[in-house]
């Protein structure tokens, strides 16, 4: 009996039987070949369509209430239209209220054309009586106030593919952290111990600062670009917002500002790669504020709104220096001595010096060109 491929091929008299595999992280030291590293992958994507799957069910269930959640950037703008009797809807909603109005008022004359004191004949009286019963009962079910607005579909199955496509793309955002952890453990193997506890906090602040820019962007890029767009010059267009287009745009803005979200995990990598520096980041101060203002002007909505959006951008930015200049620090640190060995008596004072330089520059970090 022969046993290879950790358990995977038991020989028994010259026949070979597959035995299953449970997925688990394979070690740096591991040896697999090519076979084995495409059934791995197999495993793990079974695994994330299945987690996409999972999410897109409960994504379907409650998708009126997902729906409810991306038209309300559009209906925050367009349901005080229609109070006023603005567009379409406010037109008909005003039309309805006069309705209303004519026919109570129209049920009150006829109610007292019905009294004894009219004078009229009895039963003309009672036919007017019965007019008025019905006149008020239908008068009741006009709305008194106007509709929420909401997008249109054009197309017969339009209103279903809009549905399973946001629901898709909902599915796709919470299954982000099982398909992020799936990747990991594929690509684990060709790590380091010293890399595999490196990448592991990037790791679990990729989701969170996703999540953190989709909800920047929902309730700040969002909110202010809807309301640009939807008012402008909004007086000479009849405003009809179709269902597919909104929510394109809406994905479009909620992704781009959850992978800019992800430009702290960049830049440590970057550091830890010694590709970029603190110094090289600290001298691309200018460009980086002039990139920020770039982006918040590609974005429609006005200077206020632009502000809203640059100054967080640029605090990103500097929270990634500091963040750079640690990892900078502990990458410095760990070169000097590699292996962890105590510093002596003489070289004491050096590396506390060297310490509390790295400490006023984590602290204090400032390019001396922008105070000259």
């Amino acid at each position: 009996m022969e046993l290879r491929n950790h358990g995977e091929i038991r020989i028994l008299g010259g026949s070979v039987t597959r035995m299953p595999r449970v997925v688990r992280p394979i070690g740096h030291e591991d040896r697999l070949s090519i076979v084995d590293h495409l059934d791995e992958l197999r495993r793990r994507l079974i695994i994330c369509v299945a987690a996409l799957a999972v999410a897109f069910g409960i994504c379907m269930w409650q998708n009126h209430a997902l729906l409810k959640v991306l038209n309300t950037p559009l209906q925050n703008q367009t349901n005080p239209k229609a109070e006023r009797g603005e567009g379409t809807v406010g037109q008909a909603a005003a039309a309805q209220q006069a309705a209303a109005a004519a026919a109570s008022a129209t049920a009150a004359s006829l109610t007292t054309l019905a009294q004894p004191a009219s004078g009229l004949p009895a039963a003309t009286r009672a036919e007017l009586a019965i007019e008025a019963v019905k006149l008020r009962r239908e008068a009741q079910r006009i709305p008194v106030t106007p509709p929420q607005t909401q997008p249109i579909t054009l197309g017969v199955g339009e209103p279903f593919t809009t549905t399973v496509t946001v629901s898709l793309w909902a599915a796709l955002v919470i299954a982000l952290p099982v398909i992020l952890w799936e990747l990991y453990g594929f690509v684990l193997p060709a790590m380091t111990p010293t890399e595999h506890r490196a990448v592991r906090p990037l790791l679990f602040a990729v989701p969170v600062l996703f999540i953190v820019g989709v909800l920047f962007g929902y309730y700040v890029v969002l909110q202010a670009a809807v309301q640009f767009l939807v008012n402008f010059n909004s007086g000479q267009f009849n405003v009809m917002v179709q269902a597919n287009q909104l929510y394109g745009f809406e994905a479009t803005i909620l992704l781009a500002m959850g992978i800019v979200f992800q430009l702290p995990v960049v830049i440590v990598a970057l550091t830890r790669l010694g590709i970029l520096t603190p110094q090289m980041l600290r001298g691309m101060r200018r460009y980086a504020l002039v990139a920020c203002a770039a982006l918040a002007a590609f974005l429609p909505g006005d200077a206020i709104t632009m502000l809203l959006i640059i100054v967080p951008l640029y605090l990103l930015y500097e929270a990634s220096i500091l963040l750079a200049a640690i990892v900078h620090r502990s990458r410095s640190a760990a070169a000097e001595n590699p292996r962890g060995e105590p510093a002596t008596a003489v070289g004491a004072p050096a590396a506390t010096s060297g310490a509390d330089h790295s400490v006023q520059q984590i602290i204090d970090h400032v390019d001396r060109k922008l105070t000259d």
